[in-house]
């Protein structure tokens, strides 16, 4: 057999006996992330219980504490999406990874809007009257088991 012809522009030298580099850990991300977690996490308990602080001034859960749950919850997820980010190098990341991201956000959106059902008029209470009900309450555990789903979709798992 005759030998081929390789085209310069194609043959990468050591190609294969590189290899591929990757960086390091990313630190930072990770600390911003547990930070934004963790910071998220205080928030979200001031919210959804204000006399562990002592700062309860009313029976119900009212608007200014689901806005506080809220930005809480943001916050969590937020800092949980960027700590799991960190653990895939190079930004590549597998499908089911990025499917996950999307999940954390669509219970996110689900927790605000559930949350906030009576603030935006569908709720049982009109605006002035603006507490979390039971419904409320059921919709919001819903947002945050989809969260939680979605964060473990984001998980790195080890191929056998």
């Amino acid at each position: 057999m005759e030998p081929t012809n390789h085209n310069s522009e194609t043959d990468l030298p050591n190609s294969i006996n590189e290899e591929p580099t990757q960086e390091p850990f990313p630190k930072f991300r990770a600390r911003l992330g547990l930070t934004l977690l963790m910071t998220g996490f205080i928030i979200f308990l001031i919210g959804a219980k204000p006399e562990i602080f002592e700062l309860n001034r009313g029976a119900a859960i009212g608007f200014l504490q689901i806005i506080v749950m809220l930005l809480g919850l943001g916050l969590v997820t937020w800092g949980g999406c960027l700590t799991l980010f960190a653990f895939w190098r190079n930004g590549e990341r597998p499908l089911l990874a990025d499917f996950g991201t999307r999940t954390c956000a669509t219970g996110f959106v689900i927790c605000f809007f559930t949350a906030l059902a009576d603030a935006f008029g569908f709720g049982t209470n009109p605006m002035p009257n603006v507490f979390l009900g039971k419904l409320q309450t059921n919709g919001l555990m819903i947002g945050m088991g989809i969260i939680g789903i979605g964060f473990l979709m984001m998980l790195r798992y080890k191929r056998e």
